[in-house]
């Protein structure tokens, strides 16, 4: 099969002029910011209510956003009756009670990614929410970006011939290594895993799916989180991944497939929106694309709310984008890492 030189159309949301819902934020912190930032300046969704344990924090965010109403109480919002669906932005650790909370109120739900500080969590989550008959999601605003959308048609169609590796990494630098910062503290979910790796880990599923071994190195920080490592998947068709991620220096933050026909290279920085090239055996570029929406950097949050809104309206209770299996599957992964590193405990503090 030889490679497409015109690439399928990229699969996009109406970021206005679709479904709308009324949201509410839970713990208004750095990425909810960023979050409610977007959402007001790309799309036509608008958030109504946010809470906080700290009444000041919630009034502050509500003026800087906009926000018709706040709250000190997290109970308080979720029985708002002028909210659909609750955007939860708390530390890892946190998500499996907020998100549940939401859910049992009769609420829809967008967690944060991870969805939670383990895959045992996550699997509570999908329960809660197929008891509570309410919609359920995780916020890996990457899924959802144009490219991603082009990229798995290039694969269903079996464009690069057979899948033979995946290559993604992530690093954030400047981290100060401070023990008491969310980063670093293992009480709430802290270290490189988590936080970050949990991004190239998607894409190696989003590509390959589940490992079936695999083999970890890296480094932890005086918290015992992991500050670096990189692991090799394994799978049984002979296909690896070669994925990593730190808080100890940038990097290129690249991410590529590699196939027996070709392959494809995404711009950095991966998670975010952006293009990428795909090349011929011979390793000559063939065909380029380029996310021409003028949605860049972490605007891109924008697209996950206007899919969850368009997946409510349409009757539907998970993304069959994203669904919540993938994010119990990407967990799992996870916990193989830290569990492979000898990282400390998810919530707990380190010996």
């Amino acid at each position: 099969m030889s490679l497409p030189t015109t690439l399928p159309e990229p699969v996009i949301p109406r970021l206005v002029g679709g479904p709308t819902l009324r949201w509410g934020v839970l713990a208004p912190g750095f990425i909810a910011g960023v979050f409610a930032s977007t959402l007001h300046r790309n799309t036509d969704q608008r958030i109504a209510a946010v809470a906080s344990r700290s009444a000041e924090r919630a009034e502050t965010f509500a003026r800087s956003h906009g926000i018709d109403r706040s709250y000190d109480d997290y109970r308080a919002l979720v029985d708002d009756p002028g909210i659909d669906i609750v955007y939860v932005a708390a530390p890892h650790t946190e998500h499996l009670a907020l998100a549940t909370l939401a859910l049992e109120a009769g609420k829809h739900v967008l967690v944060e990614k991870p969805i939670a500080a383990s895959a045992d969590e996550a699997r509570r989550i999908a329960e809660a929410a197929r008891a509570a008959g309410r919609f359920a999601m995780e916020a890996m605003h990457t899924r959802f970006h144009p490219r991603m959308t082009v990229i798995e048609r290039l694969l269903a169609d079996g464009a690069l011939g057979e899948l033979r590796l995946v290559q993604a990494e992530l690093g954030l630098g400047n981290v100060p290594v401070d023990p008491t910062s969310r980063l670093y503290d293992p009480a709430l979910g802290g270290g490189a895993a988590l936080d970050l790796g949990v991004y190239p880990l998607w894409f190696h599923d989003f590509v390959l799916g589940a490992p079936t071994r695999l083999d970890v190195s890296g480094t932890l920080a005086v918290t015992g989180v992991e500050d670096q490592w990189n692991a090799t998947l394994h799978h049984d068709d002979g296909a690896t991944g070669e994925i990593a991620a730190t808080m100890r220096t940038w990097t290129p933050s690249h991410a590529a497939i590699g196939g027996a026909e070709g392959r494809i290279h995404l711009d950095s920085r991966h998670p975010q929106p952006g293009g990428f090239t795909v090349y011929d055996v011979r390793n000559q570029p063939v065909s380029r694309f380029d996310d021409e929406t003028g949605v860049v950097g972490t605007d891109g949050l924008c697209r996950q709310a206007a899919w969850a809104a368009q997946h409510i309206a349409d009757g539907l209770l998970e993304s069959p984008l994203h669904p919540l299996a993938t994010s119990i599957r990407v967990l799992e992964t996870v916990d193989g890492v830290r569990a492979g590193l000898g990282a400390a405990p998810i919530g707990e503090d380190a010996a």
